[in-house]
């Protein structure tokens, strides 16, 4: 099967190049026997493939030119993927004109036109049965999304103008190096040229994207990733904090599923948890749903904070 599967592709890619092709030169060029071109042809247009074929002297196969794409070649899991990750991410913004998630939720109804005909049914059964909570975001323009990733790509500073926490409005000027998505925001990492320094931006606060045609020399990283990048400037304001919990670790999880924690199971029935807050007020919404003794290591603050609160709940002064 690795090997039907590689020669289709191959002659797909063949194919793809827009010129037709003579059978006695494609069966040089992939290595195969004419009955074995045929046959790979024909599992070409079972997928979905427009091959023309002019068959005697002058005769040639060619991929028709169109205007739509044809079915993606999935595997029943990748096609349920496919569309789980779809629903999942239409179910997060607000469905703004342009937006990625506007884009999904107009993708999710259509998907299955592009899968094999075995697939649809099936895909038509999931989006039956399936429903989706909402998951309130900024919406960003996927415009704005392509745009960067082909300046990142080609290493094209970019301008834009830049709407800040306090509503404040700057234009700026970046060399931009990698999206992230993380917590249900879009960020771009990039050297800002007018602070001469890293800066992330919430990809929803960017309007008014220009892309140079100049390309600039590539800088280190400022950490492993963009996203430890990230991590770290968001942690900066925060403390460590650090609970051990009467709980198995699963139940911890579900518990916090709504903060970002390192979870370490110190045996059957015990949790370590490792957070950055900026109050410890955080806390008390996870911990009350877990139902669970714990134990504030540290910072000693939210430790004598969150006994105060227990005594304030007893009515003790």
């Amino acid at each position: 099967m690795a090997d039907v599967t590689e020669r289709i592709l191959a002659l797909l890619a063949t194919l793809q190049s827009g010129r037709a092709f003579s059978g006695e030169e494609l069966v040089v060029r992939l290595g195969v026997s004419p009955r074995t071109l045929r046959r790979d042809v024909d599992r070409l247009r079972g997928y979905g493939y427009p091959v023309e074929t002019r068959p005697g002297p002058g005769g040639h196969y060619r991929l028709v030119a169109g205007t739509a794409m044809p079915p993606l070649v999935l595997d029943d899991d990748e096609a349920v993927a496919t569309l789980l990750g779809l629903a999942t991410l239409a179910a997060t913004g607000s469905a703004a004109e342009g937006s990625v998630d506007e884009a999904a939720t107009r993708a999710y109804g259509k998907v299955d036109h592009y899968l094999p005909k075995r697939l649809r049914h099936r895909a038509a059964q999931l989006r039956a049965s399936l429903e989706t909570g909402a998951s309130p975001a900024p919406s960003v323009s996927a415009d704005v999304l392509s745009s960067l990733a082909e300046a990142i790509q080609r290493r094209h500073a970019v301008a834009f103008d830049y709407t800040g926490r306090d509503g404040s409005a700057t234009s700026r000027r970046a060399e931009p190096y990698r999206h992230v998505h993380h917590n249900l925001r879009w960020y771009l990492l990039a050297w800002d040229l007018g602070r001469d320094d890293w800066r992330v931006f919430r990809l929803d606060r960017v309007t008014g994207l220009r892309t140079s045609t100049g390309t600039f020399a590539p800088r280190p990283l400022p950490a492993g990733s963009a996203l430890d990048y990230l991590r770290q400037g968001i942690a900066r304001d925060r403390e460590r904090v650090v609970l051990t919990l009467q709980a198995p670790l699963p139940a911890v999880a579900d518990a916090f599923k709504h903060q970002e924690v390192e979870l370490l199971a110190l045996d059957e029935r015990r949790t370590r948890a490792v957070l950055t807050l900026d109050t410890w007020q955080w806390l008390l919404l996870s911990l009350a749903f877990l139902d669970a003794g714990f134990t504030v290591e540290e910072p000693p603050a939210f430790r004598d904070a969150v006994r105060a609160f227990g005594a304030r709940l007893l009515g003790e002064r």
